[in-house]
C-alpha cells in the first residue's frame, strides 16, 4: 500500500497543493507564467506552482468580458499531453460584483475542464461560498475545487465556518484589503513584510485562517510581499509564514518571487535524507515500530516524515533514488 494510505488514514483525502500560487494578470505576464510554469515541470518532474490567472486585477473596467475570454483561450490553449499537466487557476471578481454570474459563466462554462481551482475574493460568509459554489454548477463544472480569499475582520471572525465547507479546497489571506478594511486602525506599515509579521491584529487573522484550515483539512495560502525585489526579504518572509504561522501555501506576484518561495517552504536535504531513511526502513517492516539512530519511530513520527518527503516533492527537492516508486508522475497528480 502507499505511504499515503497507510499512514495518513481519515487524513488521507487531506488536500495538498503546490506551495507557491503565482498570479498574474496582463496578457504579456500571463503567457510568460504559463511558459514558466512548463519550463519548471521540465526540470522537476512535477507541477511546483500553481498559476493564477486573473480576472479582477487584471481586467480593465469596462473590458471585463474580453480579458474573460483571453484567460479562456491561454487556459484551453494549453498542452493536454505529457505526465504532468500544467496546474493553473482563475480568479474571478467578487459574488456582489456586476461582473461576477458573467466571469463564472465564461471562465468556468468554457474551460471549466481545464482548470485546478476557481479562486473567489473578498469572501464574507458561508451565503458568499454556496453563491459561488451555484454559479460554478450552473456552468457544469461541479469537480471544480474553490479558492476562497479572505479579506477583511468578519471573514476572519467566520473563517472556521468558510473552511468548514466541502468545496473549499483552500483558504488565502489578502493583506491589503485586511489593513484598508480597518479604516486606519492599522498603520500602513502592517501591509509591508516587516508590519504584516509584528502587528497583533495581522498576525491574529494570520493564524486564524491557518488553524481554520488545519482544523478542516483545508490548504492555507500565505498573502503576498509586495517588497518584490527584495529576494532576501521575501525568503525571510516565506520561511516565517511556513515554520512560524504555519502556512503550507503562499502567493507570488512577481516571477523573481517564485524560487525564493519554493526554497523556503523546501525541507532542508538532510531532513530529507532521514524521512526517506526513516520511510523505507517502516515500509519493509510493515509500519511496526522501528529504531533508527537510537530513537524510537511508530506511525505517529511516520506520518510527519512521509510529509516531509511530499513536501519535498512539491518543491522540486530532490528524493533519495528509493523513494522515487512513491512519487510516478501519475502519484504526484494524486497530491
Amino acid at each position: 500500500m502507499h505511504p499515503r494510505d497507510v499512514l495518513l488514514g481519515a487524513q488521507a483525502g487531506r488536500q495538498t497543493l503546490p506551495v507557491c500560487d503565482h498570479y498574474s494578470g496582463v496578457e504579456a505576464r500571463m503567457r510568460k507564467s504559463l511558459a514558466l510554469q512548463a519550463e519548471f515541470i521540465e526540470r522537476c518532474g512535477a507541477c511546483v506552482f500553481d498559476v493564477t490567472l486573473d480576472c479582477e486585477d487584471g481586467a480593465p473596467v469596462g473590458g471585463e468580458a474580453e480579458h474573460a475570454a483571453l484567460v479562456v483561450e491561454l487556459v484551453r490553449g494549453l498542452p493536454q499531453a505529457g505526465p504532468v499537466r500544467q496546474r493553473v487557476g482563475v480568479r474571478v471578481h467578487d459574488v456582489r460584483h456586476p461582473a461576477f454570474e458573467d466571469d463564472v459563466a465564461t471562465v468556468v462554462g468554457r474551460a471549466g475542464d481545464r482548470l485546478a481551482y476557481l479562486m473567489v475574493p473578498k469572501v464574507e460568509s458561508l451565503e458568499d461560498v454556496e453563491r459561488a459554489v451555484r454559479a460554478v454548477d450552473a456552468a457544469g463544472a461541479a469537480q471544480v475545487p474553490i479558492h476562497v480569499l479572505i479579506e477583511s475582520p468578519l471573514a476572519v471572525h467566520r473563517a472556521f465556518d468558510i473552511a468548514a465547507h466541502p468545496r473549499v479546497q483552500s483558504m488565502s489571506f489578502g493583506l491589503m484589503d485586511f489593513v484598508s478594511a480597518h479604516a486606519g486602525a492599522i498603520p500602513s506599515d502592517g501591509m509591508g513584510v516587516a508590519g504584516q509579521f509584528s502587528h497583533p491584529l495581522v498576525l491574529r487573522a494570520k493564524m486564524e485562517i491557518a488553524s481554520a484550515c488545519h482544523a478542516h483539512g483545508k490548504v492555507p495560502s500565505h498573502c503576498v510581499v509586495t517588497e518584490f525585489k527584495d529576494a532576501q526579504a521575501l525568503r525571510r518572509a516565506a520561511a516565517r509564514a511556513n515554520r512560524e504561522l504555519g502556512y503550507t501555501r503562499m502567493w507570488s506576484i512577481h516571477p523573481d518571487q517564485i524560487v525564493p518561495i519554493l526554497e523556503a517552504f523546501a525541507p532542508p536535504q538532510d531532513e530529507v535524507q532521514r524521512a526517506a531513511e526513516i520511510i523505507l526502513a517502516a515500509h519493509a517492516a510493515d509500519w511496526a515500530p522501528i529504531s533508527h539512530r537510537g530513537y524510537l519511530h511508530d506511525r505517529a513520527s511516520y506520518r510527519y516524515f512521509w510529509q516531509v518527503l511530499e513536501r519535498a516533492h512539491q518543491t522540486g527537492v530532490q528524493v533519495p533514488p528509493d523513494i522515487h516508486v512513491f512519487f510516478t508522475p501519475g502519484d504526484a497528480q494524486r497530491s
